[in-house]
């Protein structure tokens, strides 16, 4: 097996390099699926967070025709530090983006569809338009395709949020990312409890709506506060829980500060089962998007 993506772990300092456990080992992405994803996002001019954010599954998710479409640029107007999506000024929003994301769920005869962005601060709505109109025209194009959305915060833009809303998304996913003692240096423009908010506002606006949020852990958290973002979140009656290990994309961002075993991981997903939530990925290379479409089945009852 090969590593994917380098590391740069922080057991003494920032710079130093650690071995990368056995557990956080991936095959090279490869296989005529995975070539066909990659050549109709370079045919269609389109963003994954699978290639932006390094992400360590993009050879099995692509391998099965599955990839996050990454909306509305690849350059983030945020500096959140532990991301490896391009900062800065983004170009003007594409109008005609939502048209190529249809066409290209269409094509691969996606079942489930993931439409995730990067933070438009620049834009008054955030581009929750955009959101809208790509769910909108999947549902023309592909009728029985599911669609989950992972939204930015909207810097705290509400009506934003209801106008994806508005467009009845199968799934809303907002990350939570980590523990609010990290927050503010983490996420430097973000909010722990505007992010909660969100969380809560979507709830009760759509009883219904299969609600999702996941964090990263090693990142210099305890377990115990891990515990503790468990319990807000299923106070707002998040239903779906990721977890996944932190891994820095260079030496200039946020360090990892250590390796979270397989059987943390478990025991984190036990806890959360616990306190009620109905679906709960949590494993060393679990992502926002990791098995996304089983994620669907977890509505209220």
């Amino acid at each position: 097996m090969t590593e994917l993506i380098p590391l740069i772990a922080t057991n003494s300092s920032p710079s130093s390099r650690a071995r990368r456990p056995e557990w956080l080992k991936v095959r090279a992405p490869g296989g005529p699926n995975y070539h066909d994803v990659f050549r109709l996002v370079r045919e269609q001019n389109l963003h994954t967070v699978c290639e932006e954010a390094h992400c360590p599954n993009i050879g099995e998710c692509w391998n099965h025709r599955t990839a996050t479409f990454l909306l509305l640029g690849n350059i983030c107007t945020r500096g959140c530090r532990y991301c490896a999506i391009g900062k800065g000024k983004p170009e003007p929003i594409d109008e005609h983006e939502p048209e190529r994301v249809a066409e290209s769920v269409a094509y691969l005869k996606l079942k489930f569809a993931v439409l995730t962005s990067v933070n438009r601060d620049d834009v008054p709505d955030g581009g929750a338009s955009i959101f809208a109109r790509t769910i909108e025209l999947i549902r023309q194009k592909v009728p029985d395709c599911k669609v989950e959305v992972l939204i930015p915060d909207f810097d705290g833009n509400w009506a934003a949020l209801e106008t994806v809303l508005a467009a009845e998304p199968d799934v809303l996913n907002h990350n939570i990312e980590t523990v609010p003692r990290l927050f503010r240096r983490f996420r430097p423009r973000a909010r722990f409890e505007r992010s909660i908010e969100l969380l809560a506002r979507a709830r009760a606006a759509r009883p219904y709506l299969v609600t999702k949020s996941g964090m990263m852990v090693g990142a210099g958290e305890t377990n115990e506060e891990v515990y503790q973002v468990i319990d807000r979140l299923r106070d707002v009656d998040v239903n779906v829980l990721t977890i996944g290990q932190y891994l820095s994309p260079g030496a200039s961002y946020w360090p990892v500060h250590r390796y979270v075993t397989p059987a943390e991981f478990a025991e984190f997903r036990r806890y959360a089962l616990e306190r009620g939530f109905r679906h709960v990925e949590s494993g060393p290379l679990v992502r926002s998007s990791y098995n996304a479409h089983l994620h669907v089945n977890a509505r209220q009852h």
